[in-house]
């Protein structure tokens, strides 16, 4: 499949990018270099791009370059075709760490966004019911952080992401720090929201199991600094359940990333 769709404006295009950063020792730290790919704006199709690769290889680089968050030394980053120089809405960013304001119940971390932007109530509760149905806490709605799982709270974090409506939705091992059946739970939502909010989602993972099922294409990353060892189209699966990582096709798939994260580096 070719990155742009027959010279329309990619959805994200990086251009040859490089990111060098100054440490907390106060070393240069050269974090990613000379990354190239586009990926596709296809309206009405959800799409989840994944960055793969080992801890610390320069995965998180990538995206904080795209949010807006570390300059390049080197390249540019475009979204529909405009040069990133700084962070904006129409890049949301979600975290490993769960960020929520613990003075805010959920249904005011949710509209805290639209709050800023000065969006009347009356206009923002309708929006944030939604998003509470969307990620499953209608019931939690007046619940503050202190009384939630580290799943729900992730879920807050998503739903106050999307209710700003971003053109990238952008995930840094967002489920790394839960336990097994809530990651699981998390990766089905995420799946739901790809196709239901018809996003372009970018996560990050050095998990190779949750890069084949979450993902449409794998961008496979080598250590630091990143350079982009291959991009992997992954199959159309007719389902995604939890029989899927035990199918040959998974299975497959699975193998052919293993082979290129441990015989490429």
């Amino acid at each position: 499949m070719s990155d742009d769709l027959k010279g329309a404006v990619p959805k994200l295009a990086i251009r040859d990018l490089h990111v060098t950063y100054r440490s907390q020792h106060g070393e240069d730290v050269e974090a990613v270099r000379g990354i190239d790919f586009s990926i596709a704006d296809k309206p009405g199709t959800g799409e989840v791009v994944v960055f793969l690769g080992p801890s610390g290889c320069g995965k998180s680089t990538v995206l904080k370059a795209v949010a807006g968050l570390l300059p390049p030394s080197k390249g540019e980053v475009l979204v529909d075709g405009v040069k990133v120089s700084g962070v904006g809405r129409d890049r949301g960013m979600v975290f490993q760490a769960y960020t929520s304001f613990g003075w805010l119940n959920v249904r005011e971390n949710i509209e805290y966004g639209l709050r800023l932007r000065g969006v009347p109530r009356a206009e923002r509760e309708p929006l944030s019911q939604r998003y509470l149905e969307a990620v499953g806490l209608s019931d939690s709605a007046k619940k503050y952080p202190k009384e939630l799982s580290g799943g729900m709270k992730q879920r807050v974090a998503i739903a106050r992401t999307l209710i700003n409506k971003p053109k990238l939705l952008l995930m840094d091992e967002p489920f790394g720090a839960l336990d097994p059946q809530t990651r699981w739970d998390m990766q089905g939502l995420l799946i739901d929201i790809s196709k239901s909010e018809d996003n372009t989602i970018l996560f990050v993972t050095h998990d190779v199991s949750e890069a084949v099922y979450l993902a449409d294409t794998v961008f496979v990353l080598s250590k630091r600094p990143a350079q982009i060892l291959e991009r992997v189209d992954v199959p159309v699966f007719n389902e995604r359940d939890l029989s899927l990582k035990s199918k040959p096709e998974f299975r497959d798939v699975e193998k052919h990333l293993l082979d290129l994260l441990y015989k490429k580096q």
